[in-house]
């Protein structure tokens, strides 16, 4: 955990943001697999995290506006569930470590909260993503559940949103960690990258990397030659000599802070002519978007900017063809491109996701209905202290191709002809991750192998 006193700073900025009523904030609880004793690995909330740094399940927390008051609950362990789990602390012990001296059970935390609304008192909390915590909101609250998310508080995820997006000094240090472990995740995957390799194979070194470190992976690892499907989590290929192998991966650090980087490696060691030139493309739209991060740009013209430079290269190929501005304003490159570019990252790999894309990313503005521009997740502003990832790619996706062509959508910016020659092509990406500095911007941990030659070099490591 950070220093007790980080905590309480950031609860008094969050209760003066707020400025009325009680907030409460939950923690996560254990989720089960296929029974209670067997469950998934536990990960805390990251608001709570934020706020309290307790990574315990089965706790909330109330932060008073008014009087200033902070309160966790929980309910302490027995000496049968030491039997089980070893001697843990109370949670009265754990609150101390965090600058927290009020705490009680859950029972008691009922018991306020029924107080509070018979008083008229304004109940703050965030929209739930678990299931659990929207039955906790219906028996405390009498909320139901398809109600959670629109009465949740905006000035609380406000509140949240405008915190958490400006990284601290310790924060990014941890933020640190987690892309040098990512680098090393994917520099694994580029020497294991050999014909008669098993996409589970590299997936389990990859995820072996982040565990062995002392931390865990930020998401699910996407480690597959086809490349094409842009979250791919199945692992049952063998890598072939043809393939472009692509693994997209990042680790969490012990206090939960991510990392997400993504690559793209010829099977054989070498990038055929065709695979070159696709991901040359990719990688100077890569590169052209990183040039232009600085404070007050809009992450949108980075956006248009790369995706530019993929029609353009596109052009160049005979895909695309037209005006390029005319080409982008109508959406033709999202054939190609039809995700975001970037997002924010910190204690979530997608930040704060769970409070709103349009919130976090987009400040509140509204986001485009487009296809591929739908996808963006990162819109606004850049102000030092964002933390966000670089992440162009270049796919050719055989049903969306299928579906434009029989359709001739954007057929005046598209060679349908040209392209279905490319159909069984697959797709590739790069990714790294950056910190927003008061003049420009900084890659964030040490720099991963992305050029032609570079990333031809590391496969023959291995």
């Amino acid at each position: 955990m950070f220093s007790k006193e980080i905590y309480a700073q950031r609860r008094d900025k969050l209760k003066k943001s707020v400025a009325n009523g009680i907030i409460l904030l939950l923690g996560n609880d254990e989720s089960p697999m296929n029974y209670a004793d067997n469950g998934y690995h536990f990960r805390q909330d990251s608001t709570f995290l934020y706020f309290f740094g307790l990574n315990h399940p089965y706790l909330a927390a109330i932060l008073d506006c008014e009087t200033g008051e902070d309160m966790i609950f929980g309910n302490d362990l027995t000496v049968e569930d030491f039997v089980w789990m070893g001697p843990q602390p109370t949670i009265a012990t754990q609150s101390l470590e965090v600058g927290v001296s009020k705490t009680g059970d859950i029972s008691s935390l009922v018991s306020l909260l029924k107080e509070s609304s018979v008083k008229g008192r304004k109940i703050h909390f965030l929209p739930p993503y678990r299931p659990e915590n929207k039955i906790k909101l219906f028996e405390w609250l009498n909320i139901v559940p398809d109600a959670a998310k629109e009465r949740a508080s905006l000035d609380l995820m406000m509140g949240v949103i405008n915190q958490r997006n400006y990284k601290s000094a310790e924060e990014i240090q941890e933020i640190r960690k987690a892309c040098d472990m990512s680098v090393d995740m994917h520099t694994m995957a580029m020497r294991m990258a050999k014909p008669g390799v098993s996409e589970a194979q590299i997936a389990a070194a990859v995820q072996q990397i982040a565990v062995g470190a002392g931390g865990q992976i930020s998401f699910p690892i996407i480690a597959t030659v086809n490349g094409q499907t842009l979250h791919n989590h199945y692992h049952g290929n063998v890598l072939k000599n043809s393939n472009l192998f692509l693994l997209d991966a990042g680790a969490e650090t012990s206090m939960g802070y991510a990392g997400d980087l993504s690559s793209t490696v010829p099977v054989n060691g070498k990038f055929t002519s065709r695979q070159k030139d696709i991901y040359t493309i990719c990688l100077d739209s890569h590169n052209a978007a990183i040039s232009m991060l600085k404070p007050g740009i809009p992450f949108k013209e980075v956006y248009f900017e790369s995706s530019r430079v993929i029609i353009r290269g596109l052009k160049d190929l005979g895909l695309m063809k037209g005006n390029v501005d005319d080409a982008l304003a109508n959406g033709a490159h999202a054939l190609f491109f039809p995700c975001g570019l970037g997002h924010m990252m910190g204690l979530d790999v997608h930040d704060m996701e769970d409070l709103g894309e349009v919130n976090v990313g987009y400040d509140g503005e509204p986001k485009s209905t487009q296809f591929g521009m739908k996808s963006l997740r990162l819109g606004r502003k850049l102000e030092p202290g964002f933390v966000l990832t670089i992440e162009p790619g270049i796919y050719f996706i055989p049903e969306l191709i299928g579906q434009w062509n029989s359709q001739n959508h954007n057929g005046d910016y598209i060679n349908f002809e040209t392209v279905e020659k490319y159909k069984t092509f697959g797709g590739l990406r790069n990714e790294e991750d950056f910190l927003i500095t008061e003049t420009g911007y900084e890659l964030l941990g040490k720099p991963k192998p992305k050029s032609v030659d570079d990333v031809e070099a590391e496969w023959a490591k291995g």
